[in-house]
């Protein structure tokens, strides 16, 4: 019940861009109210899980999921359920943190222990081309970064199929792990040459210009993406072509938001293959703008609570979130950028000799640059969660508002529609203040479906929001 989430996918191709984070943890699919990490169990005692619930081949319009009869006033789970949602979110917590911190752990001991330095020593032996030494190194520096953090993605997998949270098999996980290695390494030589050549060329301008190439590549990559990189990962098929009474439903929607969203621009994804969480999201830019909806979401929601989703959806294209998230991508990284290069110099000239770094120039700072950049990316969490918490709250009363008059008892189809949601994507029921504040890109669930089923703006003689 998620757009793709601007500003987390401009960052993400970012920091593939830059050599920040491992891609592999951009694939896990976001449960909508929790936190961008990957999701793992630190409970002593393996809990009881479910048997798994067949599912048809080809999802249907009407699942086999009716309407609540009684009123959803808050996110309730059975006991054996509260206990599972709570461990199995509360342990990702703690992955996440341990991920982060490790991850720039690794980086400062291919700094300290010279590894990084000797990575360099063997690219400059190979060739005396600048050019193809940065070919030489970047893969290497990415790789050993990438590897050395691989076994918390394959604890986290082993305990999403545990839980029943994803379906995909090993050998699945394994191919999608080596592609993403494959993009990002891409990324990274790309943009790291012309890091290396901006820093050589202009030493203290390099941010400024490097800024604005980032921003072209980022721009670049989310319009070509629905068409190049996710269908690399997922399955699209044209959702007029398989459920074309939900589009007929759905244009009820965009003509009531005033919005044109043409039937081949709305995809459903074979989530199904890979995952047994719900979710739906839009992306891409201009031509390549779409809407996606997973077929896990059809198969275990009600069809009025699917267009309740897609009305949430549709709120980021009326409100202007697209643009609204590469703004402000746009000026966090600029910031973020001159930090890097006030930071680098002082790194350098307190610890350069012990790294056997010569300056800027040389060919291992951007090991430097990549430890700057995965302690920013960990230290700005909380800013980029509160924008999109924003973001969310606001598609949230828009979804409301667009189906008001629609869809019959529009609140509590919304309410309930967020009770599925959790039951299925285990969401934690109670996440600490702190949690909420550093990692949550949605309001946490249960805050969400409180506000679904008491917001009513007409019966108050209110005047709504949005959609007047």
């Amino acid at each position: 019940m998620t757009r793709s989430g601007v500003g987390r996918f401009l960052m993400m191709v970012f920091l593939c861009c830059v050599l920040l984070l491992p891609a592999a943890m951009a694939r896990a699919a976001e449960a909508p109210d929790s936190p961008k990490c990957p999701e793992i169990l630190i409970a002593q005692e393996k809990p009881t899980v479910d048997p798994p619930t067949p599912r048809s081949p080809e999802p249907a319009w009407n699942p086999p999921v009716t309407e609540a009869k009684s009123e959803t006033e808050q996110y309730t789970l059975s006991h054996e359920r509260y206990e599972k949602a709570v461990a199995y979110s509360r342990a990702a917590y703690a992955l996440y943190f341990i991920w982060s911190i490790g991850g720039i752990a690794i980086v400062w001991l291919l700094l300290r222990l010279r590894i990084a330095a000797k990575m360099r020593d063997f690219a400059e032996q190979t060739t005396e081309n600048r050019f193809l030494q940065g070919l030489i190194f970047i893969p290497m520096l990415i790789l050993a970064a990438q590897i050395l953090e691989l076994p918390v993605l394959l604890y986290w997998h082993s305990l999403s199929l545990r839980y029943q949270q994803s379906v995909q098999g090993w050998g699945s996980w394994f191919w999608d792990w080596t592609k993403e290695e494959g993009l990002l390494v891409g990324g990274a030589l790309i943009f790291g040459s012309i890091l290396l050549w901006r820093i050589r060329k202009t030493p203290k301008r390099w941010w400024l210009q490097a800024w604005c190439i980032a921003l072209a590549i980022a721009f670049a990559m989310f319009f070509v993406s629905p068409w190049v990189i996710d269908p690399l990962f997922n399955k699209y098929e044209p959702l007029s072509a398989t459920h074309p009474e939900l589009v007929s439903s759905i244009e009820k929607v965009t003509q009531r938001a005033g919005l044109s969203i043409p039937r081949d621009h709305m995809f459903l994804m074979r989530a199904s293959k890979k995952t047994n969480q719900i979710n739906a999201y839009v992306t891409g830019v201009g031509a390549s703008k779409r809407v996606v909806v997973w077929d896990t979401t059809i198969q275990k929601m009600a069809p009025n609570e699917t267009l309740f989703i897609f009305g949430h959806e549709a709120g980021h294209y009326v409100l202007g979130h697209v643009r609204n998230g590469f703004l402000f991508f746009s000026v966090t990284f600029l910031v973020a950028m001159y930090a890097c290069f006030r930071a680098m110099h002082f790194l350098l000239g307190k610890w350069g000799g012990t790294w056997r770094i010569y300056g800027p120039q040389d060919l291992a700072c951007l090991a430097v640059l990549l430890l700057i950049f995965r302690v920013f990316s960990f230290v700005g969490t909380p800013i980029e969660s509160a924008f999109s918490r924003m973001e969310e709250h606001s598609a949230d009363v828009f979804g409301l508002e667009v189906i008001h008059g629609i869809v019959p008892n529009s609140g509590e189809v919304a309410a309930h529609a967020f009770q599925v949601l959790g039951q299925e994507d285990l969401s934690d029921p109670n996440p600490p203040p702190f949690i909420t504040f550093w990692l949550y890109s949605h309001p946490p669930l249960a805050e969400r479906l409180v506000f679904a089923h008491s917001y009513d703006p007409w019966s108050k003689g209110q005047t709504p929001r949005y959609v007047k």
